[in-house]
Parts: structure tokens; sequence; C-alpha cells
């Protein structure tokens, strides 16, 4: 299984970015998939991830600014990234948890996206 993000890039304060992340390979089911981020000197943080019952949830600083969907024909996710702030600055991951075929469940990260937003 691998997880292949995109859209990261820099933008100015206030503006947008979208994220993608598609999970290719030996899959039966995506339990969850979401985002996490890790700014400089800092820890790696959840910012949002969505469940295959639909429960989504995120991390306080994003709510109101940043959605996440699941595309699951596709196998992928996103996160739609508004009004963006430079505190959102980090290398953005993806991240799932995948039931393979052999119904084996284990974690898959991503590499890594950079996000810089300029004040």
């Amino acid at each position: 299984v691998q997880l292949q993000a995109s859209g990261g890039g820099l933008v100015q304060a206030g503006g947008s970015l979208r994220l993608s992340c598609a999970a290719s390979g030996n899959i039966f089911d995506i339990i969850r998939m979401g985002w996490y981020r890790q700014a400089p000197g800092k820890q790696r943080e959840l910012v949002a991830v969505a469940t295959n019952d639909n429960t989504i949830n995120y991390t306080d600083s994003v709510k109101g600014r940043f959605t996440i969907s699941r595309d699951n024909t596709k196998n992928t996710v996103y996160l739609e990234m508004n009004s963006l702030k430079p505190e959102d600055t980090a290398v953005y991951y993806c991240h799932a948890r995948i039931a393979t075929i052999g119904r084996e469940r284990s974690v898959y990260w991503g590499q890594g996206t950079l996000v810089t937003v300029s004040s």
C-alpha cells in the first residue's frame, strides 16, 4: 500500500490550497484517512481525519477554515484549506489506517508535502 500526496506550495495569508492524497495497492477497506502536520520545532499533530463511517474530526485551530473530504471510488482524501495563516506553515502528512485484502490492518504514511503561508 502506498499513499501519494500532492498539492502543497507557497501561498499568502488568507489564501487557499487543496491537498490530495491517493492510496493504492492491496486495499480492502480504508478505515480512516486524514492529515497530520509538523511545523519546525514542533510535534506532529492531527489536522483532520475522516473515517469510513463518515465521522470527521478537526483540530480546533483549523475548524471553520479547513474541510476534509473523501472520494472512496478513488481511495483519495482531500484537504481544502482556506483563510490560511502563517501558523499553518508545516509539512503536511497524509495518514491512513487500511485493511488489506488479507484483512491485515496497518497504518500508512505518505510523503510530506510542504505548505508555506507568508504573512
